[in-house]
């Protein structure tokens, strides 16, 4: 009837589930589709807005496009652009390059335009820049004389090329170009005689054999006089040397630019004639570079001198100026950087190599930056944050008079990490003082508190404002001693021996306080390396008494440990030799003694199930003492769980037998089919077994029913016992580790010793497993012991 009430139940419980389900479900869905449906809606929305917007960002960058192209269309230079869908695209004028009547289109075509030497070096340079990222700055002889600078070099996902003629146009020099096309070296030698330009010859081997009027002035204004069959050198042997080299590798003209303090800057182009080379020397002037005014000139001498980053520009944005350290900074190319390159044009070259710091809008932030020639008193940009870690100080201040700008550039990469780390390091070691248990004070030379924490104020019960005015050490006694009137500034003034004491081979104090107030305090007098005092306090008062609490308590144990071990002795020794007798007698009365009445073999029936009892509680006993003195081993090994339920239903029986028609414990036994293998120490698996069921039956009326159920889930193994006895109260699940079968409560069988669950649980743990114990509805109990399938790996731990 109990059995069935519980059933009853769980089946009303079912159907209700079973006819509520699909209005659940439904419920569910329909919430499920209202959700979707305004997520759907949201996404939409906020999809619609984000194309308005990407549309109006697209249509302003088309128009900034146009503006640009406008722009470029204008000039009297052509620029080519390859982008990824490999059509090349025209901008600017083509007529600047190419002779009369040709079509742009012509101007890819370079050997109809160029010489076939010239042609084939650019599509050699071009193939190199697309193919490789290889950027070349190179002069060109066209068919019709005219000398064309060819520059190339990668933007963004493509690449670029623009030619403009140069500074030797057919109409500004053209018996020249002539005489050189022609090698007629008398013809170039009188021609250079005519030039107001400086202007040289050089035979094969690279000597200077002829220099112009205007060559030989610029010689002595440069302290180098010469004649005009012996002129000066006016580079550097060094530089001269690099430049000779590279008008021997090349098939071109070529050029350098060159600067001379007050004398001004020239771009020195040599090009090949039979028997030598010819060379100009061209005024930058000429191309419209201004120089900057007295104070600029005065300093250009000595930047290059200078390891700070420094640039400077005229009031057109063109580079005039410019160190070594500037170069590095930005990791620039010796052919990219020109006097006369536009300040726009280095800042789209730094974003090109991904150099600048990350911005929405660049062209926004470069207008702001240029704003820097509008200014007339130095200004200091807020630091430039790059993209490989680097933080740049930008400080721009006016060139001059004419306008212009002088950029410093500072890395101030590693005094900003110090910066940081310094102040970070301050705020750890201000929270660690704050935090700290300990009083800390620190005093200067001079006998003044230099650092505290709030402990020390706390300790002394001195005023934290005083603290904070840095105090000498002899105002800190007079407010102890106001504190503290029996010994607060006493203590202070021995205190103060240690700390004024500038002996440098005194050696650091430490001791113990005993205030009359009852505070034993410990102290430390710690010198720093920088002169000053540390001292630190800590209240032991609490710890020394607790000290002395645990001394007493220790050797209480230790006694209590002796006598255990001394109790453990006699019960292997003196309580098993008697409990065998017991046990043989009583067997012999029930086999050998003659026919016994019912009551004689009830009598000893009871001693032999109470010997077996009492067997197995000596074994308990030693089993828990061997744990704890930690020479308790598991051995484990492949295990037959019906075997050991075998063995613990046998033990079972023996404590519980059937005595005087009293009907003995129903055990029902379920073990899932096809359990996986089970590795344990198998001794210990059957005392566990036995003591859960021993302990249930204690609690189990006559005759009720046990139930063991054995399965596995995953990598554990389940053993659940199950009995209908009074259940578990809150107090009993507390105490499951102790003596839960000796707990008072329930009409069951006699108790044991309150040692069952106390080793079925140390024997769990061992094996790596864990115990559970739960309340049956309406009586009873249910105790779970999950065991890994293989324990082997428990034991090797232990």
């Amino acid at each position: 009837m109990l059995t069935a009430v519980p059933a009853l139940a769980q089946g009303i419980q079912a159907a209700s589930f079973a006819g509520a389900a699909p209005l659940a479900i439904a419920l569910g869905a329909g919430g499920f589709a209202l959700l979707a449906m305004t997520v759907i809606r949201t996404m939409l929305t906020e999809g619609r807005a984000a194309r308005y917007k990407a549309a109006e960002q697209i249509a302003g960058l088309r128009a900034l496009v146009d503006e640009y192209e406008a722009l470029l269309s204008g000039s009297r230079e052509v620029t080519v652009l390859w982008t990824d869908d490999g059509a090349p695209k025209l901008l600017g004028q083509a007529a600047a390059v190419l002779p009369i009547g040709r079509q742009p289109e012509s101007v890819l075509n370079f050997q109809s335009w160029l010489a076939n030497a010239d042609a084939d070096r650019l599509a050699r340079l071009l193939e190199d820049l697309r193919v490789q990222g290889h950027a070349f700055a190179v002069s060109l002889n066209a068919l019709d004389g005219r000398l064309v600078r060819a520059n190339g070099w990668v933007l963004g996902g493509g690449t670029a090329m623009r030619l403009r003629p140069a500074f030797l146009q057919p109409e500004t020099e053209p018996s020249l170009m002539v005489a050189a096309a022609t090698g007629d070296f008398a013809s170039v030698r009188a021609i250079l005689a005519t030039l107001t330009k400086p202007a040289f010859a050089r035979d094969a081997q690279d000597r200077l054999v002829y220099a112009n009027p205007a060559y030989l002035e610029l010689a002595r204004a440069l302290g180098k006089p010469g004649t005009e069959s012996a002129p000066p050198e006016l580079l550097e042997p060094a530089r001269l040397q690099q430049h000779l080299r590279a008008c021997d590798s090349a098939e071109v003209p070529t050029s350098l630019s060159l600067a001379w303090g007050s004398l001004g800057a020239f771009e020195l182009v040599e090009f090949s004639i039979t028997g030598g080379r010819a060379g100009l020397l061209r005024p930058i002037e000429e191309q419209h570079l201004n120089t900057a005014d007295d104070a600029v000139a005065h300093i250009s001498g000595i930047i290059d001198t200078l390891a700070t980053p420094i640039a400077i520009f005229n009031a057109k944005r063109e580079l005039i100026q410019f160190n070594q350290a500037y170069v590095n900074l930005w990791n620039l190319r010796d052919n990219f950087l020109a006097l006369g390159l536009d300040e726009r044009a280095i800042l789209d070259k730094l974003r090109t190599e991904g150099m600048l710091p990350a911005q929405v809008n660049y062209h926004t932030w470069r207008d702001a930056h240029l704003k820097a020639y509008s200014r007339t008193e130095p200004f200091e940009d807020e630091p430039w944050h790059l993209p490989d870690g680097r933080t740049i100080k930008v400080i721009s201040a006016p060139a001059g008079s004419t306008g212009g700008v002088i950029y410093v550039f500072d890395d101030i990469t590693e005094r900003l990490k110090l910066e940081s780390t310094n102040k970070a390091f301050s705020n750890v070691q201000r929270e660690t003082i704050n935090s700290l248990s300990e009083a800390v004070a620190v005093f200067g030379t001079n006998g003044r508190l230099t650092l505290s924490n709030p402990r020390l104020s706390a300790l002394w019960k001195l005023p934290t404002n005083e603290l904070g005015k840095n105090p000498h050490i002899d105002q800190i006694a007079e407010a102890s001693g106001r504190a503290i009137p029996a010994d607060g500034a006493t203590i202070w003034r021995d205190l103060k021996r240690g700390i004024i004491d500038l002996n440098p081979t005194r050696s650091d104090q430490t001791g113990r306080i005993n205030r009359s107030d009852g505070r034993l305090l410990d102290y430390a007098i710690t010198r720093l390396p920088d002169g000053q005092t540390m001292m630190t306090f800590l209240d032991v008062t609490e710890s020394a008494s607790y000290s002395r609490v645990l001394k007493e308590r220790n050797d209480a144990l230790v006694a209590a440990d002796v006598l255990k071990d001394a109790f453990v002795e006699n019960v292997s020794y003196e309580l098993r030799s008697p409990l065998t007798n017991i046990i043989g007698f009583a067997e012999m009365l029930a086999t050998n003694a003659g026919p016994l009445n019912e009551r004689q073999s009830a009598y000893v029936d009871y001693i032999r199930a109470s010997s077996v009892t009492l067997g197995v509680l000596i074994d308990n006993i030693l089993d828990l003492a061997s744990v704890d003195a930690g020479i308790a081993e598991l051995r484990p090994e492949l295990l037959d769980v019906h075997n050991l339920v075998d063995k613990a239903r046998a033990g079972l029986s023996a404590s519980f037998p059937e005595i005087s028609g009293e009907k003995p414990i129903n055990l029902v036994v379920d073990i899932s089919p096809d359990l996986p293998a089970f590795i344990a120490d198998g001794t210990r698996i059957v005392q566990v077994l036995y003591n859960l069921l021993s302990n249930a039956a204690r609690f189990s009326p006559a005759g009720g029913e046990i139930k063991l159920t054995i399965s596995a889930r995953g990598e554990r193994m389940l053993f659940v016992i199950e009995d209908e006895g009074p259940g578990l109260t809150d107090e009993m699940k507390s105490a499951i580790l102790t003596r839960l079968d000796n707990t008072g409560g329930g009409t069951g069988r006699q108790r044991g010793a309150g040692l069952g669950l106390a080793i079925v649980k140390t024997f769990v743990n061992l094996h790596g497993g864990t115990i559970s114990a739960e309340r049956r509805e309406p009586r009873g109990s249910k105790i779970t012991v999950n065991l890994p399938r293989d324990s082997s790996m428990s034991a090797v731990a232990e």
